[in-house]
């Protein structure tokens, strides 16, 4: 059989693995196995262990687990609450405060966790009660927060970036510096956003009430003391500074990034422990618990992935995937468009680390070849990923939305979800015509990459 047929039999399987309900990583990993035992020698199967072993033994993996458990620390505790009450104190004068603070707190929250999901429940679960007590629609309650927790993927520590760079072979901290530019700007939007709809329900809601009488709770005005609003502070400031001392720890080059995801769990329990008393062995299960569990089903997908995609580079699968698209001679902005609508299609079923581990060795080779910057691409197809977080059919952080407020019909969420898909699609062209955006200050802080 040629290369092409093998490649489409290998993309039809994967699809129908994906599509029986089996978990991501058995699907993958089946595929790899059946594909191994028909297409390579018999003695390769006896080397399926040693493979995976050798992939998933980097030292730039093990701050995944680390930084995990960091999230699963102030998560699991009151610190995403406190973290979100504290800034709804500082900006309830600004229109549409609540939402704002919202969208700071995720990403706030995102910095310290690295996790979309993680970010979605701690601070979905305070905000969006809050928001409707407060009279905002049920769908922009949802969509706001559902977006803001897609910056668990951009903002540093960024599991799916470590992902990206150990791929690439890329410096993990000069891809973290490049994220932070363009998640501000993602935060800037949202923020912006979050002020125009709220003028537009409060108007409504105004509106109804000059005419029909009908009050609703989005026209009440909070106010809080300058004592009431210092007095938020104390709970937050220590976590503020455990995010501010790992990334100058990181990025200061004073600690490799396991080194960094490890004194940062180990200071979020000693924060939380302190500050929370969650320190019994009962009140600790549920973050161990939980890290073990987030730990072991990213660590089984990153395993099989490259154990996936040893198979697509042994059949010559990607190497061709990679030749025909040279082949096509795009325009180098085409080639980009072309990888990134491949992307987007991608995250209809796939989750951003399967994603990239399947696509990097098909993807890379071209756009090294058109002469693309791969830490800006990273950044870049990053953020497209984050629209495959807040729209159907797969969609993570809807689900885990539609579990922190169930009440919230699947339509209003995701009709939610999609200004801000829009936002971010505004972003990624802001970066291609503004690529200092992301490349600025990783080049300012660690120089000039001359492997660009």
């Amino acid at each position: 059989m040629s290369v092409f047929g093998i490649g489409l039999s290998y993309a039809v399987a994967t699809l129908v693995a994906m599509f029986s309900g089996m978990p991501i990583a058995f699907a993958l990993g089946a595929v790899a196995v059946v594909f191994m035992a028909i297409y390579m020698p018999t003695a390769s199967l006896d080397t399926v262990t040693q493979n995976v072993y050798e992939e998933m033994a980097s030292i730039t993996l093990l701050s995944i687990p680390l930084f995990i458990l960091k999230g699963a620390a102030i998560g699991r505790s009151r610190a995403g609450q406190d973290l979100y009450s504290a800034l709804h104190a500082w900006l309830h004068r600004v229109p549409g405060g609540l939402g704002v603070a919202n969208v700071f707190a995720c990403a706030l929250f995102a910095a310290m966790a690295g996790s979309s999901p993680a970010t979605c429940s701690a601070i979905g679960s305070a905000g969006i009660p809050e928001m409707r007590k407060r009279g905002y629609s049920g769908g922009f309650a949802a969509g706001i927060i559902a977006a803001g927790g897609t910056l668990g993927i951009l903002l540093p520590p960024s599991i799916t970036m470590i992902l990206f760079a150990i791929a690439a072979e890329k410096s993990l901290g000069r891809l973290f510096l490049a994220g932070i530019g363009p998640g501000l700007l993602l935060v800037l939007l949202f923020g912006g956003y979050a002020v125009i709809r709220f003028r537009h329900e409060y108007a409504n809601a105004k509106l109804a009430y000059e005419k029909a009488g009908t009050w609703s709770p989005i026209l009440a005005k909070d106010d809080y003391t300058l004592a009431q609003r210092f007095s938020v502070l104390p709970r937050v400031i220590p976590f503020v500074l455990l995010l501010t001392g790992v990334m100058v720890a990181l990025y200061g080059g004073f600690a490799t990034p396991s080194e960094t995801a490890g004194l940062g769990g180990i200071l979020a329990l000693v924060l939380i422990a302190l500050i929370y008393s969650v320190w019994r062995p009962t009140d600790l299960a549920p973050i161990m618990k939980a890290t073990l569990r987030e730990s072991t089903m990213l660590m089984l997908i990153i395993g099989m992935s490259l154990l996936y995609s040893y198979v697509m580079s042994y059949l010559h699968i990607s190497q061709s995937a990679a030749e025909s698209i040279v082949a096509m001679h795009l325009p180098r902005w085409g080639l980009l468009a072309a990888i990134l609508l491949m992307v987007v299609v991608l995250g209809f079923f796939l989750p951003p680390v399967s994603i990239i581990l399947m696509t990097a060795p098909i993807i890379l080779p071209p756009l090294r070849a058109a002469n693309f910057d791969i830490i800006w691409f990273g950044v870049v197809m990053t953020i497209v990923m984050e629209m495959g977080l807040i729209h159907p059919p797969v969609g993570l952080n809807i689900f885990v939305i539609r579990n922190v407020a169930p009440d919230i019909p699947l339509s209003e969420v995701i009709w939610g979800t999609l200004p801000f898909v829009l936002l971010m699609m505004g972003a990624v062209l802001l970066l291609c015509f503004v690529p200092q955006i992301s490349t600025v200050l990783p080049d300012l802080v660690m120089g000039p990459d001359l492997s660009r």
